[in-house]
């Protein structure tokens, strides 16, 4: 007997609505002295700020940062390091984030800037940031960056030959004999050597450099510079290459009669992320800020220097400050079930915000708390891409759509590598003292993109010709 469309129809809708019951094999201990407890607790507040009171005001997805979270690193790291280097200076690394409310609460910290760009030494002095309280890095700096910033005192720490010569240029033109820096690549037994930036050490390259610099007259040799990776977390790589520094320097100043004023160890301190190739987790490897500082200064102590021309440890920390600081708050949009029977959820937060979710297993937790028992679950976000993963695989309890979700250890990169790519970049905030809180960074709109954007007068003219 055939149906009525009517009822046809009626049948077709409520077997499209049914989803076939999947059983989950779920696991009661532990499988080792190593595992981890599956229970997954709740963040519904950010200093004492309730999530879902945000998320009402400035919308999902959303970033959110503590002031307080990134005073206390600020402070920690200072006070580590000056029980070792009473000439300590912090670069707060613009590049990390630049979003001023940001880089504001390290400079009022005491912190310098470092930049890699003239956009980032632009946006740094229109903070308030002087000049000669800069340190200039990076491997592209035009000639004419280097007319602007050598004579209002930003030290530009030289990264080739060819800008070597550019800067040795622009001194004599202008008449001045600016403070530069070296930058040195530097091989250890625990990272990779990055050649492409700086003279190598080992090679011989960086006493040519010198043995250039010096002979031309016309800068002045400040200080040496090494960066020796990112999120390292071996602190003996700092120990060795410090050592190294510490030994030419000497050689310097023995032979040369140059007196650095500073040594700059770069950046690359670890934060409690996770990599994806990681075994524990990251709090647990994590080295603390006294462990890099002992094993910097185990290396500085070969230094050749009597104890008045000791030279200013400068770091140029970025991650390490920032990452603990910062949260993505995304909404769950669907659950469904793959295939194979995983678990997935789409948020409405992707790659497109989360850049380090390509090689990080962020921490990731709901708001509210959840009955039921979790389970692996793989996290989507809301791109028409089928690399829009930001979690692979997560123990997590089951959530609804509207249902909001939270990434912890996000504030490095994030914000800076974010793309505009099929939706609009969301709000930042922070949460300061005393439960305030405050706009970063508005909510992008059509009006963000369209005020930028212009049509060619040709094309408005065809289209009224063809009508």
């Amino acid at each position: 007997m055939s149906q009525t469309p009517s009822r046809a129809l009626s049948t077709l809708t409520s077997r499209l609505a049914y989803e076939p019951p999947t059983i989950v094999r779920h696991q009661a201990g532990l499988m080792n002295k190593f595992s981890r407890t599956q229970s997954v607790r709740p963040l519904s507040h950010i200093d004492g700020v309730p999530v879902e009171d945000l998320l009402a005001e400035y919308g999902s997805p959303l970033f959110v940062f503590s002031q307080k979270t990134l005073q206390e690193r600020y402070r920690e790291l200072r006070d580590s390091f000056s029980l070792r280097f009473p000439k300590l200076r912090i670069a707060w690394s613009w590049k990390t984030n630049y979003l001023d409310g940001i880089c504001k609460t390290f400079l009022n910290e005491g912190a310098w800037g470092e930049v890699v760009s003239e956009f980032e030494w632009e946006k740094a002095v229109a903070l308030g940031v002087a000049p000669e309280r800069i340190h200039f890095n990076g491997p592209y700096k035009p000639e004419s960056a280097l007319e602007r910033v050598l004579p209002l005192g930003t030290i530009v720490h030289l990264d080739n030959f060819d800008e070597l010569a550019t800067a040795e240029r622009v001194a004599a033109r202008l008449g001045i004999v600016p403070k530069v820096a070296l930058r040195l690549s530097i091989a250890t037994d625990h990272t990779q050597t990055w050649d492409r930036f700086g003279f190598n050490l080992d090679s011989g390259q960086a006493r040519d450099a010198v043995a250039r610099l010096l002979g031309g007259g016309q800068l002045q040799l400040a200080g040496l510079h090494c960066h020796v990776g990112t999120f390292v977390l071996e602190p003996d790589a700092y120990r060795q290459a410090s050592s190294k520094l510490a030994a030419f320097a000497s050689v310097l100043r023995e032979e040369h009669g140059v007196v650095l004023e500073f040594i700059d160890m770069g950046g690359g301190f670890a934060s409690p992320n996770t990599l994806k190739a990681q075994y524990l987790p990251g709090e647990q490897v994590c080295p603390s800020f006294s462990r890099y500082a002992a094993a910097i200064a185990d290396g500085l102590s070969g230094l050749r220097y009597p104890m008045r021309e000791m030279p200013t440890l400068v770091l140029e920390t970025g991650r390490a400050l920032v990452d603990e600081a910062g949260y993505l708050v995304t909404s769950v949009v669907a659950n469904k079930r793959l295939p194979d029977g995983t678990r997935a959820l789409v948020l409405d937060g992707g790659v497109n915000l989360l850049f380090t979710s390509n090689w990080y297993k962020h921490d990731v937790l709901p708001v509210r708390e959840h009955g039921g028992i979790s389970e692996p679950t793989v996290m989507y976000g809301p791109l028409c891409m089928n690399i829009d993963v930001v979690r692979e695989a997560v123990m997590f309890p089951p959530v609804r759509p509207g249902d909001a979700v939270v990434f912890r250890n996000v504030g490095a990169y994030n914000v800076t590598q974010w793309m505009q790519f099929i939706t609009y970049r969301p709000a930042v905030v922070m949460v300061g003292d005393g439960r305030q809180h405050g706009l970063l960074r508005k909510r992008e709109d059509l009006e963000t993109f369209s005020s930028h954007e212009r049509t060619p007068a040709w094309l408005t003219a065809d289209k009224a010709h063809a009508r």
